[in-house]
Formats: structure tokens, C-alpha cells, sequence
């Protein structure tokens, strides 16, 4: 999938603009790498097309807790919009991501998120004991 393929099916799904949902990808992908670890996040950034890729590259190696609520009000200061629309275009970002890289690499990703990360497009997170939950 090809950079201008991937922010147009963003912006089809969430129902903004091009120019939004451009923000919002870039916002939702940095958020994603402040949550997940360096190495995770590298390995994200090469699945995905030049222009798309350093929105996952970050300088530290460690992942940051925090919540989808936390989340979301990330990528909505990042994009510059309010959290309602962040909370509604984050999955699009994410449906689109989970088409744009391999199985394994996105569940890998999402294996590092915490359960409460399920209900957004299904993903992979961990429970309490550290185990593997699927919604």
C-alpha cells in the first residue's frame, strides 16, 4: 500500500478530509510509537511506505504505560483536533495499518498494548498476568 493509498482510506473511514486524516495518521502513528517499544515500532516503520514510516521511529527503546483515553488525547493535541474526532479516526489508522503490514508484524505490535486496546479494531493486548487476549 502506497502513501497517498493509505491516507485516503484513512480519510474514507473516518469521514474527514484528506488534509485531516493526513494529521491524524501522522499523530495516531506517533502516539502508537511512544506506546509500543523502539524495536516494535522499527519494525512497523519498515512494512510501511516512505512518508509514513518516521511517524514510528522514535529515540528511546522503552515503551510508555498509558491508556486508550491517554491515547487518544495524544493524537488529538498531535493532530490538532478535539478527542471525540481523534477517538473516532484512530481506528480507521489502525484498520488501515493492520492492512498495510504482515499478520505477524501487527500482532506483534498489538500483543504489546493493554487489553483495553481490544475494543479498537479487535486488536491483540495483554491481560494482568502478561498473557495474550483477543477481543
Amino acid at each position: 500500500m502506497g502513501y497517498e493509498d493509505f491516507i485516503d482510506a484513512v480519510a474514507r473511514r473516518s469521514g474527514v478530509p484528506v488534509d485531516q486524516a493526513t494529521a491524524i495518521t501522522r499523530a495516531t502513528l506517533e502516539t502508537l510509537a511512544d506506546r509500543i517499544s523502539g524495536g516494535e515500532a522499527r519494525d512497523l516503520a519498515k512494512q510501511l511506505p516512505e512518508g509514513l514510516d518516521a511517524h514510528l521511529r522514535k529515540p528511546r527503546e522503552h515503551a510508555e504505560p498509558f491508556g486508550v483515553e491517554d491515547f487518544a488525547q495524544r493524537v488529538g493535541a498531535r493532530a490538532g483536533v478535539d478527542v471525540v474526532l481523534a477517538k473516532a479516526a484512530i481506528p480507521a489508522v489502525l484498520t488501515t495499518l493492520r492492512e498495510a503490514v504482515p499478520g505477524d508484524e501487527f500482532e506483534g505490535m498489538a500483543a504489546q498494548l493493554p487489553s483495553e486496546f481490544r475494543g479498537v479494531v479487535g486488536l491483540v493486548g495483554t491481560d494482568a498476568g502478561g498473557r495474550r487476549v483477543r477481543r
